[in-house]
Parts: structure tokens; sequence; C-alpha cells
């Protein structure tokens, strides 16, 4: 049920990057959906190894260069689907953040209603 939940809140705030940022579309709900599912299949799968082969830029940057491969995460679900589009790299960056920033609240919230 909490992941069901998670998933349809994460979708909803892809809609909200989507509606805040034009450098982000999203064509429909069916299609935030999905790109919530792959940038979380991205995210579990390709992330941690793009964590340890940029790991010395990391370091040199403080951690600073992780905002980088979630920019590159975004970029790369928008560049396999069909209704999530985003405008360059720079409009990855930007609505990366802005998602990353919504997914905290999101977790920070279910937290809160379901604790373990």
């Amino acid at each position: 049920m909490k992941l069901l939940l998670k998933w349809f809140l994460y979708a909803a705030a892809l809609l909200a990057v989507a509606y805040v940022y034009s450098g982000v579309e999203i064509r429909s709900f069916g299609s935030a959906m999905i790109a919530a599912l792959v940038i979380g299949l991205l995210n579990s799968v390709l992330r941690p190894v793009l964590v340890v082969l940029t790991l010395p830029v990391t370091l040199v940057t403080v951690g600073l260069f992780l905002f980088v491969v979630n920019a590159l995460m975004f970029w790369a679900a928008a560049n396999v689907l069909d209704g999530f589009h985003v405008r360059g790299f720079g409009a990855a960056f930007l609505g990366s953040l802005i998602y990353s920033g919504l997914g905290l609240a999101i977790d920070s919230a279910l937290s809160r209603l379901f604790p373990q």
C-alpha cells in the first residue's frame, strides 16, 4: 500500500515539476506514472554504478557532483519515454532539483504517516 501511494505521489510530483517549470513537459498522468517508475528504476540500477565511477569527482566537489548524476538520471528517463520531455541538460538539472525537493517532502510525510 505504501509503495503504491509513494509511486502515485512521485508521479504527482513530476506533474508539479512540469507545471512549475516550463523546461519539463509531461503529456498526461499516465505518462507521469510511467516516468516516475522509470526514474525509480534508473536510480536503483544505474545510479549506484555512476556514483562509484564518478567517486573521485564527487570527492573533489564535496558531493556536489551527485546533483549532476541526478540530472543525468532525469534526462535519461526523458530520453527513453515518449510522454516525458526535458529541454536539454540544464532543464534536466533544474527539474531534477525540484523533483528531489518534492521527493524529500513526500518521503518525510510518508514516514510520519506510516512509522515503522
